[in-house]
């Protein structure tokens, strides 16, 4: 089954980790998608990897003349752009006393203000194609399980996690009437290579962090990058035509107590 069969779609943060899984669970349903990434290497191998319906794009998302240009290469390659995947971030912990004015404007740069500025980019080819496609167009953000509730040592990136949810919400209702969706997905911690970003000071023990993990998720499994990417195809296929302005936990039963 083909359920993205015809669209195309860009991943920002597509080189690794949730992205990864999501490029390809989007290229095995038919789309054509863009590896939208920082990561050259990474990004190129992933796009050789997956053939003709898969391009690479270093694209910066904090960057306005990057997000032109990205979306300039969708319209160029494939003539258009179905869905957006914001998927693209940065880690942080530490007490909040400690966040010095870089931190905080990188944290806040790369995890709310890029997606802002790369959906502003999108939205004229995302309209376009709305208008000519009865279930619409899709915008996509990664927030957190951050982005619904709150742990200590990670207040800057719980606060713009909540942004995200704001401006989801914002948008959903500001962007029905053009027949273009917009949904959040929120993964507990997942094992990827970003999630000892967030744990600095369990590297040395990771197996014994990881199964700590697992001890506090109600299902006792850790989320995986499949299970994230697996949730995105779900919201960005005409399947969830009705759905939009939702914030989607992928957590195991975390937030359910």
């Amino acid at each position: 089954m083909a359920r993205l069969a015809g669209k195309v779609a860009i991943v920002t943060g597509g080189a690794s980790g949730i992205g990864a899984a999501t490029v390809r669970r989007f290229v095995e349903e038919g789309a054509r998608v863009i590896v939208a990434d920082i990561n050259d290497e990474a990004g190129q191998a992933l796009a050789d990897e997956l053939g003709p319906a898969c391009r690479f794009v270093h694209c910066d998302h904090t960057d306005r003349a990057d997000n032109e240009a990205v979306v300039g290469h969708a319209i160029e390659e494939w003539g258009g752009l179905d869905i957006l995947h914001n998927n693209a971030g940065t880690p942080f912990s530490g007490p909040f006393e400690s966040v010095d004015d870089a931190t905080l404007a990188r944290v806040v740069d790369v995890n709310m203000a890029g997606p802002f500025r790369l959906t502003q980019a999108a939205l004229p080819a995302l309209r376009e194609r709305a208008h000519a496609n009865p279930s619409g167009a899709v915008v996509l953000f990664t927030a957190s399980l951050q982005a619904i509730m709150a742990r200590p040592n990670f207040t800057p990136y719980t606060t713009v996690k909540h942004g995200i949810i704001g401006l989801v919400r914002g948008l959903a209702l500001e962007l029905a009437p053009v027949n273009i969706r917009v949904n959040a997905i929120c993964p507990a911690a997942t094992d990827t290579p970003m999630l000892k970003g967030f744990l600095p000071g369990m590297a040395e023990n990771w197996e014994d962090a990881k199964e700590r993990f697992r001890g506090t998720i109600p299902l006792g499994r850790m989320a995986e990058p499949e299970d994230t990417a697996n949730a995105a195809l779900f919201l960005a296929s005409d399947e969830a035509r009705m759905i939009t302005g939702i914030a989607l936990p992928v957590d195991g039963g975390t937030t359910a107590g």
